[in-house]
């Protein structure tokens, strides 16, 4: 199933996947109109704490609720 807003999962993708950080998983449903809550669930070879990556995501009106969890990658690539 789709996300409700593509571009919002658009711009949730790009402003995380910097340097080795990786969404492994991103569910976004909507809450109320114009709402919506996200939960993200990265992946990093050198992980920064969870309130950097919300601090990257503050600014979208649209977002009105984020649980962000983060797991150090522990695999060579």
């Amino acid at each position: 199933m789709p996300a409700p807003d593509a571009a919002l999962a658009e711009t949730i993708r790009r402003r995380l996947e910097q340097g080795d950080d990786r969404i492994a998983d991103l569910h976004i449903w909507r809450v109320g109109p114009g709402h919506h809550a996200a939960i993200v669930s990265l992946v990093s070879d050198a992980p920064l704490p969870v309130d950097d990556y919300k601090r990257r995501l503050a600014d979208l009106a649209r977002l009105s609720h984020v649980t962000v969890e983060v797991h150090r990658c522990n695999h060579s690539h």
